[in-house]
């Protein structure tokens, strides 16, 4: 596990207490976790700034802007479900669920949106249409939907930047597995960045809360991504693991970060379970960690739609 006195900017970081039928230390297959060898930690931090900020939505003018990014985003691949996504989902509203948004710092304009549900409530929604096996069924876990970026250069950036922040959620969270329904080829860019296949050698799944779309479903141990990362010379791990990015800011809704810029001001008013899990991330202002300088384009390996 990433060792939590190196990030940056971290106060108290209170640990998630999840009730106690949900968890459970499961076994996995070898081929989802391996044993890995331990590795020295890198300490030498750098800091990158992005061109674009990353916060929880936290009200709900920020919701249907993040709302108005996916349909956009959804209408370029998908237009029928496009069409069925005008307005916030119940999901986004759920408790254990969190909509990120990507902000330009120059004017504020939407550059993309994920939503992170936790398992920690309810059963991730992917579970409507495939239970999940033994080795997953009582852990901790974390799914990535709704994920809509602008197109084009800026986009790929931006999407590179919400799966670290979703990864960081996650070790921030408590979260075991980091679970994500990719359909093909998109599912490929997931097995490059060393997720596993949750179902190997099946036929691809109808998702319910994917407009009954076949889907793999894989998932990433987030103990082990580090390690893994860091082994396999990934072109993704100093970024991810290395380089503080002080704009991914997933504090309290509501709290205005330091530096913020006058054409983007953040919105102060909560709405309800938006703001459920922003209970993990409290004092925090910035879930970066930090170090070698990677441009944000990681070529071959950015999240593209």
């Amino acid at each position: 596990m990433f060792d939590l006195a190196q990030a940056s900017d971290v106060l108290s970081i209170p640990r998630v207490d999840f009730p106690s039928g949900n968890r459970r230390p499961a076994a996995s297959p070898a081929a989802a976790r391996a044993p890995v060898a331990d590795l020295p930690q890198t300490t030498a931090l750098r800091e990158e700034r992005l061109p674009f900020v990353v916060t929880i939505a936290g009200d709900e003018s920020s919701l249907r802007d993040a709302v108005a990014m996916r349909q956009a985003a959804y209408g370029r691949h998908l237009p029928d479900l496009a069409a069925t996504l005008s307005e916030p989902e119940t999901s986004d509203r759920e408790p254990g669920a969190i909509v990120l948004v990507a902000r330009a710092r120059l004017d504020g304009a939407v550059l993309g949106t994920m939503r992170i549900q936790t398992n920690r409530y309810q059963a991730l929604h992917l579970e409507d249409s495939a239970p999940l096996p033994a080795w997953l069924d009582r852990a901790a876990l974390a799914e990535a939907t709704r994920l809509g970026v602008v197109a084009g250069p800026v986009g790929r950036v931006v999407k590179t930047a919400l799966f670290k922040a979703f990864y960081q959620y996650c070790l921030l969270s408590g979260i075991d597995w980091m679970v994500i329904t990719a359909r093909p080829p998109l599912h490929r860019q997931y097995e490059a960045l060393m997720f596993a296949d949750v179902f190997p050698g099946q036929d691809l799944i109808p998702m319910a809360h994917v407009g009954g779309i076949g889907h793999r479903v894989l998932a990433l141990d987030v103990a082990q991504a580090r390690t893994r990362w860091q082994l396999a010379g990934h072109p993704l791990f100093a970024y991810m693991c290395l380089t503080h990015h002080p704009d991914l800011r997933l504090g309290m809704p509501g709290e205005k970060p330091e530096g913020a810029e006058v054409g983007a001001p953040e919105r102060g008013r909560e709405v309800g379970p938006l703001a459920v899990e922003a209970s993990v991330g409290a004092h925090l202002r910035d879930l970066s960690f930090s170090a070698d300088e990677v441009r944000c384009v990681a070529a071959g390996f950015s999240l593209a739609v």
